[in-house]
């Protein structure tokens, strides 16, 4: 276990045992040492929501997608048409979005969440769809105008090993957001695969 991972089941221990003795009704406030208290306040300060959540919570909605996808570096682009919905989750914590759309003719529905993690300073992301039943996980970054660039990867089906790819969003009017993903053509060079804009209803 990480140590990360150990300091977190510790807080959650010691919120524990500090609970009941809140819940007695005239109890006395428990006394922290002052180790205690200094890492009471570290978790409180990583956990609580800032700027970063609250420019996530402005993109909340619903939108209209245009999807286009390729398959060969010069070759045309399928076009799908879905709609996507994004709200703010874990008391305005994690931004979740659903994705409802079509792959090759067949329904696809995918799920993200993406977060800021205030004790590295990072954006993260995960992915799902209904056409794995893998994880994407992606970290990176965004500036003051919402344009973001993430890098993340998942495994391939075929090869068994790790695909590595990179995206990128911006907005392009207040309404309109347009996401792209690259990774690696047959030929290994970098390639678009996927490209979504996304229209606030």
């Amino acid at each position: 276990m990480s140590h990360e991972a150990k300091g977190m089941v510790w807080a959650a221990c010691a919120m524990l045992c500090i609970a009941p003795a809140f819940a007695e009704e005239g109890a006395a406030t428990p006394q922290l040492t002052a180790e205690q208290q200094a890492e009471m306040e570290a978790y409180a300060k990583a956990g609580a929501p800032g700027a970063p959540h609250l420019a996530m919570a402005a993109t909340a909605g619903d939108y209209d997608l245009k999807v286009r996808s390729w398959y060969q570096p010069d070759g045309p682009a399928m076009e799908d048409a879905g709609t996507a919905t994004r709200q703010m989750i874990l008391d305005g914590r994690v931004l979740l979005e659903t994705l409802n759309s079509s792959m090759m003719g067949v329904p696809f529905t995918g799920q993200s969440m993406t977060g800021y993690d205030n004790v590295t300073g990072e954006y993260w992301g995960t992915w799902l769809d209904s056409m794995s039943t893998g994880l994407m996980v992606s970290h990176g970054s965004c500036d003051a105008t919402g344009a973001c660039s993430f890098a993340g990867s998942w495994n391939d089906p075929v090869t068994k090993g790790p695909v590595s790819a990179r995206m990128t969003s911006r907005w392009t009017s207040p309404t309109t957001q347009l996401f792209e993903m690259f990774g690696p053509g047959k030929d290994g060079r970098e390639m678009k695969m996927v490209e979504i804009l996304y229209t606030k209803k």
